[in-house]
């Protein structure tokens, strides 16, 4: 497909609101984990809060000529197919920020039948649609056809969707912007989540749930990867190791604060073991574990790659893992540090971009186009 990019300020200036899967309701800010993800024990006369595990039967099917491929469990094409049982972490991504939404308003046992659920792409936001002149974009009409994909000068892709002799028009809203899937949940159960906190000897917590913190890279991959394999119940990216509370991308990038990108990953230890996710983490890296500050072509302290363990059991077979890979190996294995989540634009990145996150989905991850 035609890919071209050129400079168009009325689209530059709409990049924030182009941002599609972000909750109007569900919101964190960038804090420190530590205060996140604490939370009392369940109780079936309250509604879930944001950082417990709920347990949900669910079915999710799109709603007029939006037929999509899936991209997370609990979607269904037929009528007859069946709801699914999904476990995920309350306000942590994952499935649709409308699912999040929806269960935060209802209680253990209740169940809401037919509700209207944006596709996770939002509505169709006209200030993404423009039309431009040959003349002012620098492009001639022979370069230009319906359905051709442009890159704009801020990143921005879009596609053509009309064409005069005079100008064109473009839009750069998600592809399924506007389409909604028709729900049937059950909220089955709620527990509560991890304590996300830096290494201590002591760790307490009341969840059967636990954490997991590596460092692969850029994030993005990262996440998906991890999204993918059952047992885990919730991800999130953000930045450790570091020396600066609360970083921002932009410095993390400049590699003066120290911080890594990280991820942190909430799983079930009753399906995934913490041995099995640091096996994972390393074969992800593959040849990469033997570069030091460097994974692929991105390079600098910010990309260094590390397992970071919370508590002395974990410590144990991180150490035991990485060590495996022999002295050669790059790979940071420390106690974690404070774990501070990252700009919302970041999390579950790829599959706001049109990726799977489906449970054993083995399609190849492209973390760049």
């Amino acid at each position: 497909m035609m890919m071209m990019q050129f400079n168009l300020l009325v689209l530059a200036s709409c990049l924030a609101t182009s941002l599609a899967w972000t909750s109007s309701k569900v919101h964190v800010s960038r804090v420190s984990a530590t205060t996140l993800f604490q939370s009392s024990t369940a109780d079936v006369s309250v509604h879930p809060a944001v950082g417990q595990v709920v347990s949900v039967e669910c079915r999710l099917q799109p709603v007029g000529d939006f037929v999509p491929e899936p991209l997370i469990d609990g979607v269904v094409l037929h009528e007859e197919d069946p709801a699914q049982n999904l476990v995920f972490v309350l306000g942590r991504g994952n499935y649709l920020p409308g699912l999040h939404d929806t269960i935060l308003s209802m209680k253990i046992g209740e169940q809401i039948n037919d509700a209207m659920l944006d596709a996770g792409w939002g509505e169709v936001n006209q200030n993404l649609i423009a039309t431009a002149s040959f003349a002012d974009s620098g492009v001639s009409k022979e370069q230009i056809k319906i359905g051709s994909q442009l890159q704009l000068a801020n990143g921005m892709t879009c596609v053509v969707t009309a064409v005069t002799d005079k100008d064109f028009t473009i839009d750069a809203n998600p592809p399924m912007a506007g389409a909604v899937y028709k729900a049937s949940i059950k909220l089955l159960g709620v527990e509560d989540g991890p304590v996300i906190s830096k290494y201590s000897d002591e760790l307490k917590s009341s969840s059967r749930y636990q954490a997991f913190t590596c460092a692969l890279g850029c994030f993005w991959g990262g996440e998906l990867f991890f999204m993918r394999q059952p047992g885990v119940v919730g991800t999130s990216v953000g930045y450790t190791q570091g020396s600066v509370n609360d970083p921002t991308y932009q410095q993390v990038c400049s590699g003066s604060t120290g911080h890594t990108e990280a991820l942190v990953v909430t799983y079930d230890p009753d399906i995934i073991s913490y041995d099995k996710l640091c096996h994972l983490a390393m074969d992800r890296l593959g040849e990469n574990k033997y570069l030091l500050n460097q994974v692929g072509n991105d390079r600098g302290t910010q990309y260094r790659h590390g397992i970071y363990y919370h508590t002395p059991e974990q410590k144990e077979v991180a150490k035991a893992v990485v060590a495996s890979f022999g002295e050669d190996c790059k790979t940071e294995c420390l106690p974690a540090d404070e774990f501070y989540y990252a700009e919302d634009y970041h999390q579950q990145y790829l599959l706001k971009g049109g990726q799977s996150a489906r449970k054993k989905d083995s399609t190849v991850i492209r973390c760049y186009g």
